[in-house]
């Protein structure tokens, strides 16, 4: 019974020590007496005891790492970066899984390898861009790190899957000293735009001014020019009445300085009705009403004239009152 009980047991322990569960997202490595043998895929799988050992599990699904390190620009600025790394095995194949299991001597050195490669591939492209251009490369810099590492993880039997730069700082002086300067271009961007503004609104006043000033000389140009003919075709019906009241009183034998008697009533009667206080001179004398007459005779005579002989006579001057 003992016997029994003895090979029930090791039986039980050859059976725990075959199967090998292997979970979901990873595969196991098996090597015999330390050399690579084959790969266990996800689910139940059996080995030899004490011959096939599994040597390392290894996950296939996407691993992430945080990296802060710092870079200098060709104008010796220094530049804190914040990324994060994203990863995975490259497929499942098992070319690939045996890189994976024996490029590295464990997990830890495949990490400070990844690490520092990504962190000289920056550095190396920082320092060839100066302090005012990093903070625009940010796309730039992701796209030259993956084009330098994709050939190189894939021979280790990786792939990169994502890399992103979450901050990128500068040293605290640095900082102080692009917030000046942004401050002072916003303060010269203002400035200017208001000066313009100033400019402008001027400008359009100045305009609308001058509009106003040419309107207002037009239409004054306009209004004396039709208050000067109208003074002029006022006086020429004035002195065209005049002379056909003193023809045709002459041809009657009547005396003519009734008419300007007439006239300086008529005046005298006007200005009493519309007078506002003011004192106005008129020379009433009988020499004075004689002189005009022959003036006005002298006119029509002129005209009578100049109509027998077939000339059109040009309108009397009226510059003089």
């Amino acid at each position: 019974m003992n016997f029994l009980l003895i090979v029930f047991i090791l039986a039980l322990v050859v059976i725990y020590l075959s199967v090998v569960i292997v979970q979901q997202g990873t595969v196991a490595v098996i090597t015999v007496f330390g050399k690579y043998a084959r790969v266990l895929r996800p689910g139940l799988n059996f080995k030899i005891p004490f011959i096939e050992v599994i040597y390392r599990r290894i996950s296939i699904q996407n691993r992430s790492v945080e990296l802060a390190f710092q870079a200098i620009t060709a104008d010796q600025a220094n530049v804190n970066f914040k990324a994060m790394l994203v990863y995975s095995v490259l497929n499942q194949e098992e070319e690939t899984v045996k890189n994976v299991a024996f490029k590295f001597i464990d997990e830890a050195s495949f990490m400070q390898a990844l690490i520092r490669t990504i962190e000289g591939s920056i550095r190396s492209f920082v320092a060839t861009k100066r302090q005012s251009e990093i903070l625009a490369l940010r796309s730039e810099i992701i796209e030259h790190v993956k084009s330098q590492l994709d050939t190189l993880l894939e021979s280790w039997g990786y792939h990169l899957t994502d890399l992103q730069l979450n901050d990128i700082a500068f040293d605290e002086v640095i900082m102080r000293s692009m917030a000046q300067v942004v401050a002072s271009s916003n303060l010269k961007a203002a400035a200017e735009n208001e000066g313009q503004a100033l400019l402008i609104t001027k400008t359009k006043a100045a305009e609308a001014e001058g509009n106003a000033i040419q309107i207002s000389a037009e239409a004054e140009k306009k209004a004396s020019q039709l208050r000067g003919q109208g003074v002029a075709l006022f006086r020429e019906e004035v002195a065209k009445g005049m002379a056909e009241s003193a023809k045709v009183m002459t041809e009657a034998k009547l005396d003519a300085s009734l008419i300007l008697f007439s006239i300086w009533t008529e005046a005298i009667k006007h200005f009493a009705e519309n007078g506002r206080g003011n004192v106005i001179f008129l020379d009433g004398s009988t020499d004075g009403m004689e002189k005009t007459m022959k003036q006005l005779l002298a006119v029509q005579t002129l005209n009578s004239g100049i109509e027998s002989s077939g000339i059109i006579a040009p309108p009397p001057v009226s510059g003089r009152q």
